[in-house]
């Protein structure tokens, strides 16, 4: 990340790589959720002012629904036209191709210094960068404040709070005391977070690896945690009438902005969603076994230059751009997602202003969140495993340890074909 007087001596130098008449092609994916908030318009803005000031660069957006932009870049690179730039969900597969710049072939150092460390090591394939962050969330702890009013309860900090809490909402008749979204569409997002609340790293329990990277899927932390989601929760009728392997996150959104959920683990968006609805609603950490949990779950986009084109040069000068305090800020104010540099989340947490302070919980979870193990070309496969398989453990009759060896088994399949 640079400053605004660092942009000035990145910028300087930029016009002497020698380049006129070069076409950037970015593949990015939308963050809005219509043509008046679409992503296009940022970029579109970014490109503008960028190709102002270096008139022998162009700047080609294209912009792809989430559903799709993945899968387009795929084909892309597929039949042989990559793009210069792609800004997707992952990156380790291409890297691990050898089709990737590495972060440092591309970026000054004072961008690269700027990256939140976590994310930094998250960008690694085999002990170097390829992704470079984009945009990151985190997970809290939604709460009705009305239903918990009227309840009598306040936000829990420990699980056998969290239990108690979802009893009484139960005996005012809520319908989901506590929404456990574990249905296909993002239950990998939920597991995690569950088993970081449950673990610590000293007892061997480090959510989906352990800090050598390993798959721990199945490790006693974790099996314990599951037991007690089921026998403290689901079995006592405490997540609400659709079995939570069936229950979608955005089904359990739009459940909480209709009054109809107690508690929930949300990330940003959810506020917007609950506030139209005029919701009353509370922010609080995730509560652990003990107490706080250990860490909150921490989420990433990234953004790769593809070495094709051999556009080097244009793209890390472009890149450069992209991560100023200023355009960081803008991207992270539209959409409602935390900035992934060091000086602009400082700017976020400074800020008074409405909008940044209801990120704040967020970005307070973010220096000591833990991410997914993008870095492994495994992970795709083990995700969508966990998506379709892990409502099964809290299920009637349902065998916790025995869903957690058997997905343990399939990603450490997973991981030795992707190493060989």
């Amino acid at each position: 990340m640079v400053s605004a007087l660092g942009m000035t001596a990145v910028l300087g130098g930029c016009g002497s790589t020698g380049s006129s008449d070069v076409t950037l092609r970015l593949v990015a994916a939308d963050y809005g959720d219509s043509a008046a908030n679409s992503s296009r318009k940022y970029w579109d803005s970014l490109a503008k002012e960028y190709e102002s000031k270096h008139p022998g660069v162009k700047i080609d957006v294209s912009v792809y629904s989430w559903n799709d932009v993945d899968a387009k870049v795929k084909d892309m690179v597929a039949a042989g036209h990559a793009p210069d730039l792609a800004q997707i969900g992952a990156y380790a597969d291409y890297a691990a191709a050898g089709k990737l710049y590495p972060a440092s072939d591309l970026l000054s150092i004072r961008t690269q210094a700027d990256f939140l460390s976590q994310l930094t090591e998250a960008g690694q394939w085999n002990h170097t960068q390829y992704g470079i962050p984009f945009a990151a969330s985190t997970r809290v702890l939604f709460y009705n404040k009305t239903l918990f009013a009227e309840a009598g309860i306040t936000p829990p900090t420990t699980w056998d709070e969290l239990a108690a809490d979802a009893k009484a909402l139960k005996a005012k008749r809520v319908q989901y005391p506590y929404a456990l979204p574990l249905g296909p569409e993002e239950a990998q997002a939920e597991t995690m977070q569950w088993l970081l609340s449950g673990s610590n790293p000293s007892d061997g329990g480090t959510g989906y690896t352990d800090d050598i990277g390993t798959y721990t899927i199945d490790s006693a932390p974790n099996v314990q945690t599951f037991t007690w989601l089921k026998d403290e929760l689901v079995d006592k009728g405490l997540t609400g009438p659709v079995a939570p392997g069936k229950l979608n996150r955005a089904s359990a959104f739009a459940a909480f902005a209709d009054g109809q959920v107690g508690m929930l683990n949300g990330h940003p968006t959810l506020i917007q969603q609950a506030e139209k609805k005029g919701v009353k609603f509370g922010m609080v950490p995730m509560p652990g076994r003990t107490g706080t949990a250990r860490a909150s779950m921490g989420v990433a986009d990234w953004m790769m230059g593809f070495k094709q084109n051999g556009h080097r040069d244009q793209i890390g000068d472009f890149l450069n751009f992209v991560y100023t305090e200023k355009n960081v800020l803008a991207f992270s104010r539209e959409y409602g997602l935390l900035p992934v540099t060091g000086s602009a989340s400082n700017a976020m947490s400074a800020s008074d202003s409405a909008p940044d302070k209801a990120l704040h919980p967020f970005l307070d979870q973010l220096a000591t969140s833990e991410l997914y193990p993008v870095g492994k070309t495994s992970w795709a496969s083990v995700s969508a495993a966990v998506k379709q398989n892990i409502g099964q453990a809290v299920a009637p009759g349902g065998d916790p340890a025995g869903v957690l060896t058997r997905l343990q088994a399939m990603a450490a399949a997973a991981d030795s074909g992707a190493t060989n």
